[in-house]
């Protein structure tokens, strides 16, 4: 399926449901849910310049929530374009999570990314994640 609203363009699978946050600012959020409760994310900010700070943000909101949170800095290339951020591993309803966020900027709006999956889905997933950040940075205005 292809989603694009709000300057936001990308694909996802077929089978994976949507959930939509817009507000009047022009900002918005979507929200993709995996069958097996993974999820992967997009927020973009019109008022924001990118800056690892908005990924320390989300580790810092992370690490209130999880004690045994562990955060590792990280940094990828893809199309071109530097994408930062943290991937985090934790303890939630006894199973053993991954999850990463990562942030940029096109066209004087930044994007950031979140995806999450328990250990026992994350390897089957983790693709489909990279291939949806892909097809967003692909739709991404010009630098």
């Amino acid at each position: 399926m292809r989603f694009d609203r709000f300057g936001l363009r990308f694909d996802y699978p077929d089978d994976w449901a949507l959930d939509i946050d817009a507000d009047v600012d022009g900002d918005a959020g979507v929200t993709v849910l995996s069958p097996g409760g993974g999820l992967w994310s997009v927020m973009l900010d019109r008022a924001a310049s990118a800056s690892h700070g908005q990924a320390d943000a989300v580790a810092a909101q992370m690490r209130l929530e999880y004690d045994d949170l562990e955060a590792d800095p990280a940094v990828e290339q893809i199309e071109g374009r530097s994408l930062s951020g943290y991937d985090f591993h934790f303890i939630s309803l006894d199973l053993t999570v991954t999850a990463a966020v990562r942030v940029l900027a096109a066209g004087g709006t930044t994007y950031v990314v979140f995806c999450q999956a328990d250990d026992r889905e994350w390897d089957e997933i983790a693709p489909v994640f990279a291939a949806m950040t892909t097809s967003l940075v692909r739709g991404l205005p010009p630098r």
